[in-house]
């Protein structure tokens, strides 16, 4: 799950007014549609973003890898919205030219959780999304969205779907402990995770967060031995700044045969 919380609107809003979104070269390729969902006994509201790919072609996670293109959101234009959880559900791992890729094909939604300003309210969903959309090549592609969601709404089986395919926690996945060894490294940290877990299967890849968007992680090393699975990874500011690492907002993703195990932060020992 990808939290925004509330004072991020406006930075991201401003990221997406600089970066560069080009308009849409790849229309008949991905198509976006807003699934209004419906108000939670919580006073949130759950709704859904849906992409439905051409044959052939991928998006990517949160996490694309390292030939991928990252997902950008921006909620510029929506109302009575003081908060944003992204819930992604499992995502398909690939191997291409020795690069490894994270994402989806056919179709995909990825539930959004909105918090509300006024949960009595109807609310206003707008913005954009920046995706990578993949077949031979990459290219990267901007899809405006925009929708009103009433103070009612409906439950949506297709995002009830999204949401259980989802990552089992700690507990649900028997991890009796994490740590992380910390190594100065050229222009960063190499980081070396153990996770004592079960295995999953023979297929097990790590997936490292820094829980900083301008710190590039790269694709782990992992191993296990004796019920312990390894993972090391270096971790290099993107503008080649000196940086401190919060091992409490590292996120740790373990991903095989179509299931995932998400991990928060990690011990020192």
């Amino acid at each position: 799950m990808t939290r925004i919380l509330s004072p991020v609107l406006a930075a991201l809003a401003l990221a997406a007014a600089t970066a560069p979104l080009s308009a849409n070269p790849a229309e008949g390729v991905v198509d976006l549609e807003i699934l209004p969902g419906w108000r939670t006994d919580q006073g949130t509201h759950m709704a859904g973003l849906q992409f439905t790919l051409a044959p052939g072609w991928k998006t990517y996670w949160r996490v694309p890898g390292d030939g991928g293109i990252p997902p950008r959101f921006a909620w510029n234009g929506s109302e009575n919205l003081s908060g944003v959880a992204l819930h992604w559900p499992v995502p398909e791992v690939s191997h291409i030219n020795n690069m490894r890729s994270i994402g989806y094909s056919d179709i995909v939604i990825i539930p959004v959780e909105l918090a509300l300003d006024d949960a009595d309210a109807a609310a206003r969903m707008a913005g954009q999304v920046q995706i990578g959309v993949c077949e031979e090549i990459c290219i990267p592609v901007m899809l405006p969205f925009a929708a009103d969601l009433p103070a009612g709404g409906r439950r949506d089986p297709s995002i009830i779907a999204s949401l259980v395919d989802r990552p089992q926690t700690e507990r649900e996945a028997g991890v009796r402990s994490v740590s992380c060894a910390i190594e100065p490294i050229d222009g960063g940290l190499q980081v070396t995770a153990a996770i004592t877990m079960p295995q999953i299967d023979r297929t097990e890849e790590v997936v490292i967060e820094a829980g900083d968007q301008q710190v590039w992680v790269s694709e782990p090393s992992t191993w296990r031995t004796a019920g312990t699975l390894y993972a090391k990874s270096d971790m290099i500011h993107v503008n080649g700044q000196g940086f401190a690492l919060d091992r409490s907002n590292m996120r740790i993703t373990v991903l095989a045969d179509g299931q995932s195990v998400e991990i928060q932060g990690c011990s020192d020992r």
